[in-house]
């Protein structure tokens, strides 16, 4: 919420939270960084810290799980059929998401996760009745108006 906020400048929009954007929950994993992991779940250390779609944290969320919460969220948004809204999420929920659309941007393991989504960056999707158009993937242009 305080990074929609923060895209919204000035403008007096609604924000509205929603639950099924939240990142994915680690369960035991919460906190630790992958090397920390991976000492507890050796078996893990052949996937890589981006190969979600190949494990579920124990007490957590698969990466199944979180697309079916984009996937819920996506197909409300679509019913609403604003004309623009901004959605403001984590790298997790973003990833879920292109793969809720069917996006063909996954590499030859079929691992959508290897993209690495810059911080603000921004994507940009037309949903378009039951179809869907990428029209900027983790686009950062607006950053460099930042540095001027």
């Amino acid at each position: 919420m305080e990074t929609a906020r923060i895209a919204l400048g000035t403008r007096e929009l609604a924000t509205i939270p929603d639950a099924r954007l939240r990142e994915f929950n680690f369960g035991e994993w919460e906190g630790l960084t992958w090397e920390e992991i991976t000492a507890r779940w050796p078996e893990l250390r052949e996937h890589g810290s981006t190969a979600a779609k190949l494990y579920r944290p124990q007490g957590g969320e698969s990466f199944d799980d979180v697309t079916a919460r984009a996937t819920s969220f996506i197909n409300d948004l679509r019913n609403q059929r604003y004309e623009r809204a901004l959605v403001v999420t984590h790298a997790g929920v973003l990833h879920a998401v292109l793969a809720a659309l069917g996006s063909a941007l996954e590499d030859r393991r079929g691992d959508a996760l290897s993209l690495n989504f810059s911080p603000v960056g921004v994507t940009r999707i037309a949903l378009e009745g039951e179809r869907s158009r990428l029209i900027a993937l983790n686009d950062v242009r607006h950053l460099s108006d930042l540095a001027r």
